[in-house]
């Protein structure tokens, strides 16, 4: 994986290549017992953006989980789909799909890889 990482002073610019990560955990989900694996690529509980990079093998899903906040997703490769109770969005290549303020599950109908960004207040 490529990542680099710029210091300006106090602030640091962190260059990572998102097609290289997304290469590497789509191959540890496709040899993990449950399909999927996830690396932060941006932020962390202690701060108000995290991006999170999640990859599931063909046929698996995240199980319904309550929404984490404002977030979006940006499908990176595959095809996957967001189900609510009452709707579901599909979302293939380049896509970005908002993610809704109620409890949600992500299915891979492809093999997939994902850009999970959450705002947290």
């Amino acid at each position: 994986m490529f990542r680099s990482r710029i210091d300006y002073g106090k602030a640091a610019m962190l260059n990572s290549s998102l097609d290289a990560l997304a290469r590497e955990q789509l191959e540890r989900a496709r040899n993990a017992p449950a399909g999927r694996s996830a690396a932060t690529v941006y932020g962390g509980h202690e701060q108000v953006l995290r991006q999170t990079l999640v990859a599931l093998r063909a046929g698996t899903s995240m199980t319904e989980h309550n929404s984490p906040g404002e977030a979006t997703l940006i499908v990176l490769s595959g095809r996957v789909r967001l189900n609510t109770s009452g709707d579901s969005w599909e979302g293939r290549t380049g896509d970005l799909l908002a993610i809704p303020p109620a409890r949600h599950s992500l299915d891979a109908i492809e093999d997939a890889a994902v850009l999970l960004t959450v705002a947290k207040a």
